[in-house]
């Protein structure tokens, strides 16, 4: 199962990281406990530090399915 890590701006001035596997859910993650959520990138998975960026959504740009794919 792919992994990612993500990090999004929640408020003004705060972003949260999580691991993801379903980019979809993470969305509705998002809509249900930051309502005022902006945007999130999305990096491939690595447990130390950040891997490379793979892609980025918003509030209107949202994913369309659980992976990004290439």
């Amino acid at each position: 199962m792919k992994k990612y890590k993500v990090i999004a701006k929640v408020e003004n001035d705060k972003f949260v990281k999580y691991n993801v596997n379903n980019l979809v859910l993470f969305a509705a993650f998002l809509d249900k406990n930051f309502t005022d959520w902006r945007w999130f990138n999305v990096y491939e998975y690595k447990k130390a530090g950040d891997g490379i960026q793979l892609g980025n959504f918003t509030r209107h740009r949202r994913p369309e399915r659980r992976f990004i794919d290439f």
